[in-house]
């Protein structure tokens, strides 16, 4: 390998309330005895990435500076925004929580040197760079024949996925409901639900969306844009007796909306009355921030319920090594069936840095997912 240095892709919150966001050409770390230097060929553009990436800034006022070769994106971060950035402030921080690429060197452990020349998946920040140094236990060798784009999406979304699942279980829930359901993430759950024989009530926003997960099986949708939205829901929610939620949205009403058709789906069961409600426990985890809005809660549905935040890497280490090790023999097992990934862009670091491809993938749209190869023409 010639590679000593490589570009990696930065994000600045300065003090002064502007991003920054640039390439820097960083040393490629020797790898040690037991290491991997592993040329990244492609890092998915999620939503848990863009929030290190654009941070609060408001990218309506983001402007391209510097060369074709190194470009800078600055942007203005709004003044009510600064608190919540605080821990970050004048930190140059790399970007990318996961990956995939071919091992390049290697250190001396024979279980580094038994990986020289395959195809990895990787998890662990910086990822949007061209080379990466890794601990050798810390990759997932991919099958012959994956592909780096194959594997590039192996833990976030599938691992979420299979999470999202795996809680409704461990706290006594039979079905689920999850919102922005035709994401790639949700295609993926609804495979998950549709295999292993879970209903799911998918929450989505328009009819093209809705068609999406028809063509790959998913049996209950609701709009939530149709006047009939709460009637729909919980239609659905009394057919399947879901009482767990999954939701990305986060703010507005939508958490609030599904616990109150909840109740009232429970309710049309119920064989006596209680003014405090149902005993039966509605729960709603919040996963995702689309909407940035308050979290909006009309009390309507009893005091059997709870609403709280959920996070795949907490979760992952609440289940503990053994548990997490089985998940990801799952997703390795399919990863191009239940947990193929599907993107619309393939863009260099240096087009990860152009306006208009910022303003497709900071939308954070169903349908246009973005995927970057570092060392695209490189």
């Amino acid at each position: 390998m010639s590679a000593t240095t490589g570009l990696e892709l930065r994000s600045l919150i300065k003090k002064s309330g502007e991003l920054e966001i640039s390439l820097v050409s960083v040393p490629v770390p020797e790898p040690g005895p037991d290491e991997v230097v592993v040329r990244v060929e492609a890092s998915p553009i999620n939503p848990s990435d863009l929030g290190l990436l654009v941070g609060a800034a408001d990218m309506t006022t983001a402007k391209a500076s510097g060369t074709k070769d190194a470009p800078v994106i600055t942007a203005k971060v709004p003044d009510a925004a600064m608190r919540a950035m605080a821990g970050r402030l004048d930190e140059s921080m790399p970007v990318g929580n996961e990956g995939a690429g071919v091992v390049i060197k290697t250190g001396s452990s024979d279980a580094a040197r038994a990986l020289m020349g395959k195809t990895v998946a990787m998890i662990g920040g910086a990822m949007y760079a061209q080379y990466r140094t890794m601990r050798a236990k810390e990759v997932l060798p991919l099958p012959d024949g994956t592909t780096p784009a194959d594997g590039a999406s192996c833990f976030v979304n599938p691992l979420t996925s299979l999470g999202m699942v795996e809680t409704m279980r461990r706290e006594g829930h039979t079905a689920l409901v999850h919102t922005a359901a035709a994401s790639n993430l949700g295609q993926m759950l609804n495979k998950i639900c549709i295999k292993d024989g879970v209903s799911l009530v998918n929450i989505v926003r328009s009819k093209e969306q809705a068609d999406i997960l028809r063509k790959i099986g998913a049996k209950h949708i609701v709009d939530s844009s149709a006047a009939t939205f709460m009637d729909d829901l919980t239609n659905a929610l009394v057919e399947t007796g879901a009482t767990i939620a999954f939701d990305a949205i986060g703010g507005g009403k939508l958490a609030g909306q599904i616990l109150t058709c909840m109740e009232i789906a429970i309710n049309k069961t119920a064989k006596v009355y209680s003014r405090y409600g149902s005993s039966v426990h509605k729960q709603v985890y919040i996963y995702g921030g689309l909407d940035l809005r308050p979290t909006e809660l009309n009390r309507s549905f009893g005091m059997a319920w709870g609403i709280g935040g959920w996070l795949l890497f907490p979760f992952l280490q609440k289940i503990g090594p053994a548990d997490g090790a089985k998940l990801r023999a799952r997703v390795v097992s399919e990863l191009k069936t239940t947990f193929a990934s599907h993107y619309t862009q393939v863009v260099s670091l240096q087009e990860t840095l152009q306006l208009n491809h910022i303003a497709v993938y900071n939308k954070r749209a169903t349908g246009e997912k973005y995927l970057i190869n570092p060392n695209k023409g490189g």
